[in-house]
């Protein structure tokens, strides 16, 4: 890790027993980062001893939604720029020393940059069905928020946001049972999400939300070129549009159900 009194970049993640994929970006930041920070959840395994190890600064906090969990990281960096992280990600050798280029520069236009994400899916990472996948995670300190979401949540910066080069590489799935059950998760929460911000639930979502994923994924976005790997992703992606309305559905009633109780 670069040492600096005034630290110029901040490496900052939430984790909650990462102790298989953390050693692999602590070490990466040793070539760009001046800090870095762990936010942690309440890890059993050896996850809070690795990032130790590593220099970091640990703070441990209980689990309050993705959104609030990264903010509170972001908050606690001391750089000038953070770098927001998740624990299954790494840059690039072509990526950091986009990363070291910009903390290095003392002017900029920008206040925040955005880089392209590749997903590994089943041994291989996928170049058409998830990519180009363009993600915020780099900005000036001071000048980015995290949006306080359960789930979904999205890195907000206060003026223009610039791209860098080289990738992000994502070691998000252990196999298509992981997979599928982070496909659960997620719809349930994104569904609460969707109904505290005032969608509701019409049967028509079930009927063309799925297949107008699926054909995002496979045909426009050119999955079908990533060949059974393509067609595993728009599939997945189709049966997690289903899952979110499905569950709006259970919400709603859960919360109908409710009102009903409390009214007695």
């Amino acid at each position: 890790m670069v040492m600096s009194a005034e630290p110029r970049l901040s490496l900052a993640i939430i984790t909650l027993n990462e102790e298989k994929l953390l050693p692999r970006l602590l070490e990466a930041a040793r070539s760009f980062a001046d800090e870095i920070v762990v936010v942690d959840s309440g890890s059993t395994d050896q996850t809070v001893a690795i990032a130790r190890a590593h220099g970091a600064r640990v703070i441990e906090h209980p689990w309050e939604g993705f959104g609030r969990q990264k903010q509170r990281a972001l908050e606690a960096a001391r750089g000038a720029w953070v770098l927001c992280l998740d624990a299954d990600e790494v840059p690039d050798a072509r990526l950091a020393e986009s990363l070291a280029r910009v903390a290095g520069s003392e002017e900029g236009d920008f206040a925040g940059y955005a880089m392209d994400r590749l997903t590994a899916y089943q041994g291989a990472y996928v170049r058409h069905a998830w990519s180009p996948d363009w993600v915020l995670r780099l900005v000036r300190r001071g000048q980015g928020r995290w949006t306080d979401r359960p789930v979904h949540e999205t890195l907000v910066v206060e003026g223009p946001v610039g791209r860098l080069e080289g990738k992000l590489l994502h070691d998000s799935y252990e196999d298509l049972s992981d997979h599928y059950h982070r496909l659960v998760k997620y719809s349930r929460l994104s569904a609460e999400g969707a109904y505290a911000r005032g969608r509701r639930f019409h049967p028509t979502q079930l009927l063309i939300r799925p297949p107008a994923a699926f054909l995002r994924r496979y045909l426009l976005k050119k999955g079908f070129l990533d060949g059974v790997r393509g067609l595993l992703v728009a599939g997945a992606t189709a049966i997690g549009a289903f899952m979110k309305y499905a569950f709006l559905y259970e919400v709603e009633r859960e919360q109908r159900a409710r009102q009903k109780e409390s009214s007695r």
